[in-house]
């Protein structure tokens, strides 16, 4: 599969990035101005996209660059799944030169994508930490 790393967005793959959310229990209600300000706020932006310039994954970051790194929205465009392009995004992220040095990379996944997070080092043990939230 031949594909493109790029790091910004055109208006068009932002769009495409709205669809690929629609398809997805957990981003279903996210709109384009929305998913603008939340590339806008992100640190690291890391998208594949095909030889037409179509997005085809997606992924992001929010970090300090020194201590954490939380990865966000790790999306393949479903036609484009088990060609192994969500193994490019965590490359891309986990060798990514400003985030090689962070003390600690966190992520949100499924109980099932657990073996797949575990190839780069993840793990759901978290000591003596638990996660917390807070819905508004």
């Amino acid at each position: 599969m031949n594909y493109t790393i790029v790091h910004q967005l055109t208006k068009n793959q932002i769009l495409e990035l709205v669809e690929l959310y629609q398809h997805e229990f957990w981003s279903k209600g996210r709109t384009y101005p929305d998913v603008v300000k939340m590339i806008n706020s992100s640190n690291i932006v890391i998208a594949l996209i095909d030889k037409d310039e179509h997005l085809i994954g997606f992924t992001r970051v929010l970090t300090d660059f020194v201590y954490r790194a939380t990865i966000y929205d790790v999306i393949i465009k479903s036609t484009h799944r088990d060609q192994g392009l969500g193994a490019k995004l965590l490359n891309a992220i986990i060798h990514h030169p400003q985030l090689i040095t962070v003390e600690q990379l966190t992520l949100y996944c499924l109980p099932e994508m657990i073996p797949f997070y575990e190839r780069w080092g993840f793990t759901s043990a978290t000591d003596k930490f638990e996660f917390m939230y807070k819905y508004n």
